[in-house]
């Protein structure tokens, strides 16, 4: 199992949970964060923007699928310009559902 966070900008995490669930990917968690990448941050005439607000998306998915959710993710979160995001991908090695108590997704 791998886990999937993807950080992206506000007003394109709904069109990537469209997508995700189209694919069959329905089981997320989202969360409004607040951060800066390699830029830091972001100067509009003398406005100077540290920290930007941002969308983390969080998903667990069986390792086969984790090429088409990144995929997924990326295609439809690019526009190109600085700050369209970062996906992490990281080991599960276990998980388990607290309503039933099983192992598993």
């Amino acid at each position: 199992m791998k886990m999937i966070r993807a950080i992206l900008r506000p007003d394109k995490s709904e069109e990537v949970v469209d997508n995700l669930s189209k694919a069959g990917y329905v089981a997320l968690t989202k969360l409004d964060v607040i951060g800066r990448g390699k830029q830091k941050g972001i100067q509009i005439d003398e406005i100077y923007y540290d920290e930007l607000p941002k969308v983390m998306l969080m998903l667990v998915s069986e390792s086969e699928n984790t090429k088409e959710i990144v995929q997924i993710i990326n295609e439809t979160a690019f526009t190109g310009n600085f700050g369209d995001g970062k996906v992490f991908v990281s080991p599960v090695e276990e998980a388990y559902t607290v309503r039933t108590r099983t192992k598993g997704l």
